[in-house]
């Protein structure tokens, strides 16, 4: 499968987030053109080839500072689950399982 995403696409996507520059989980499966839903579970299934540098869940309190300050985010607000946020290298390694 061949996935022609932009750059300026990837770029405003991009959060800076625990010192890390990452993609959301929501954000990386739109880009792969499947669910936030198929995404994690493909993820779950594979979590053990992921090191703890190619991604980690957002606290609480993370999620509703992007909430606040990120209208794009609104939609989280209500959701009981923590996004994922991807590294670069854990967004590579996605789509080797996906």
């Amino acid at each position: 499968m061949t996935y022609s995403i932009s750059v300026e696409a990837i770029q405003g996507k991009i959060l800076f987030i625990r010192g890390e520059k990452v993609l959301l989980d929501r954000d990386v499966a739109a880009m792969y053109g499947v669910t936030t839903k198929a995404l994690n579970q493909a993820f779950k299934r594979n979590s053990k080839r992921f090191p703890p540098d190619f991604m980690f869940s957002l606290s609480e309190n993370e999620k509703k500072e992007l909430v606040t300050n990120c209208d794009r985010f609104k939609s989280l607000k209500h959701s009981s689950a923590l996004p994922h946020a991807f590294t670069e290298q854990g967004v590579a390694m996605l789509l080797i399982i996906i």
